[in-house]
């Protein structure tokens, strides 16, 4: 989302931003057997890693985003795609990756999907164990039906990566959706909206109750800024994601 997918250059645009890291993604997907990982090469991880340890930066995650236009119930090498982001987090010491189900995984337009889901995620998550890693999911369910999905795949390497933004596009109270899924289930969050204002300027998203829920819940992790750009020029990427983390950075840490 800051433009620079699987770019050395995503580190210094991240100090230059203010955030204390960045999910790096696992690279584009297409019709691809797999990702196409850049840091599958031992030289490209080190590079990484090395420019990481430099800035002082972490790395929160690893995204598979190419599922949020593929499908995970219906693409036929599902399981290498996941073995290969799990192999990739074991060399670079992460320990969440980030699973969009996406538009051809949506389980409220596609239920007829969930076994095929239910299945893969259950794979996915005994593959995620056995490695002491996480995938977190996002759906775009309401809390209570996630839960349920939780529950029906059973396995503590699958949690649900939360977006603010599903909630509230759906016309959903974002505090008892928190509280629904709890402390437990909760791996990751995407601390954004849909795009046209800064999060500071949103007036359906009360940040610092959502701060008070969230210490209510016991819960600490990484809070990942994916949107929220401003309307008035959306391709400024230091304006915009600067001035959402220095609004996240006063709320959370009171810097």
């Amino acid at each position: 989302m800051i433009l620079k997918r699987q770019k050395l250059g995503a580190f210094q645009l991240t100090k230059d931003i203010g955030a204390d890291g960045v999910e790096v993604d696992m690279g584009s997907l297409g019709e691809r057997e797999t990702f196409e990982n850049e840091l599958a090469k031992p030289e490209v991880r080190e590079q990484f890693l090395a420019k990481a340890r430099e800035l002082n930066l972490s790395i929160s995650s690893l995204a598979m985003s190419g599922f949020y236009a593929q499908s995970f119930a219906e693409r036929p090498t599902v399981p290498r795609m996941v073995g290969d982001c799990i192999t990739t987090m074991q060399a670079m010491g992460v320990k969440v990756a980030f699973l969009p189900l996406g538009v051809r995984g949506d389980l409220v337009k596609h239920p007829e999907l969930r076994p095929a889901i239910v299945a893969r995620l259950k794979a996915a998550g005994a593959q995620a164990e056995m490695a002491g890693v996480v995938i977190g999911i996002e759906t775009a369910l309401a809390a209570k039906d996630e839960v349920k999905l939780l529950d029906d795949i059973g396995s503590p390497g699958i949690r649900s990566y939360f977006n603010f933004a599903n909630a509230l596009q759906n016309g959903r109270d974002l505090l008892p959706e928190l509280r629904t899924l709890g402390k437990e289930r909760i791996c990751q969050i995407h601390c954004t909206d849909e795009d046209g204002v800064w999060l500071e300027e949103n007036k359906r998203l009360d940040m610092p109750a959502v701060k008070k829920v969230l210490d209510e819940m016991g819960w600490r992790g990484w809070l990942v800024i994916e949107r929220s750009r401003s309307a008035k020029n959306s391709r400024d990427v230091k304006g915009n994601f600067g001035a959402n983390t220095r609004f996240l950075k006063k709320v959370f840490q009171g810097a």
